[in-house]
């Protein structure tokens, strides 16, 4: 949920030009959105006082976060209805629990923010994210919501996407990936010529690459268990810093993947919903680093 998007209208550094721009929030205010990522530019992360602002960039703001005691992170909250809250999952945060975190994950958080306002809330996960993909991740606020989503996922789902970094340049600007998946006795998924395994479909376009890096646009057909790791690392273009799928490097400290948008038909309404949770910034700085 956003308090504004606003297009910039001149050249200048971005916190002189929110100050000059945001007259009911004070400079520092200001300076605690930006600690905070709470703001975007061009649907990309950006937390820098000194970032350079183009004409015609677009500036998204942040209304509302959640703040957990137990979790230093604030979480923000991407869309909220009576129905359904979306939010936008740090990287390294669980969705739901294991038997070795129960506390520390996205569901029990979300779940303390809404029983904050209401002590008889309930919350349904709808999906799921790997703890270290970062990204848009949506609860139902009822056990009849959750299913008219989950029952009819695969109908209701339109878009799936995902901004992915890989090591080494890939062969093909442009790629469908299928296979069938299967998960061994050691939790590694891989692709298997067994009728056993899951269909998995994965698409990907080139975005930008250097020399040692790859940024793609990639987007899922179907929701198996780690889809993404698996078929880039079976591209032998592993997701960065993923060491389960054999990622050599971690150049930003963090798996290179986010789920970007999740757009959707509301089982309800038939309205469609579009999800956005902005890119991280480094994302980004990678290739300028590296170019």
């Amino acid at each position: 949920m956003y308090i504004f998007t606003m297009i910039v209208n001149q050249n200048d550094k971005l916190l002189n030009y929110l100050i000059n721009n945001i007259k009911d929030k004070s400079k520092n205010n200001i300076k605690s959105l930006l600690t905070n990522k709470c703001i975007a530019i061009n649907n990309i992360i950006v937390s820098k006082f000194d970032y350079k602002l183009k004409t015609g960039d677009k500036i998204s703001i942040y209304n509302k976060q959640i703040r957990d005691k137990s979790y230093k992170i604030p979480i923000n909250i991407l869309y909220e209805d009576k129905n359904i809250i979306v939010i936008d999952k740090p990287a390294g945060l669980l969705s739901i629990s294991t038997p070795k975190e129960k506390n520390i994950t996205a569901y029990h958080i979300v779940m303390n923010y809404l029983k904050s306002k209401n002590k008889n809330t309930n919350i349904f996960i709808i999906h799921r994210l790997d703890r270290d993909t970062s990204g848009v991740l949506m609860f139902a606020k009822n056990e009849k919501v959750k299913h008219l989503y989950q029952d009819n996922w695969n109908n209701i789902v339109k878009k799936r996407e995902y901004i992915g970094i890989v090591e080494g340049k890939v062969k093909d600007k442009v790629k469908t990936i299928k296979s069938n998946l299967i998960e061994d006795n050691f939790n590694i998924v891989h692709s298997t010529n067994k009728k056993c395994g899951k269909e998995a479909i994965t698409h990907y376009k080139l975005l930008r690459s250097n020399k040692k890096y790859s940024l793609l646009e990639i987007n899922i057909d179907t929701g198996r268990k780690n889809q993404i790791r698996v078929h880039m690392n079976e591209e032998k273009t592993p997701i960065i810093g993923d060491k389960k799928y054999y990622s050599k490097t971690n150049p930003i400290k963090r798996l290179g993947l986010h789920a970007y948008k999740l757009q959707l038909e509301n089982p309800m309404t038939n309205e469609i919903l579009t999800f956005i949770s902005p890119i991280p910034y480094e994302f980004f700085e990678l290739f300028k680093r590296n170019d």
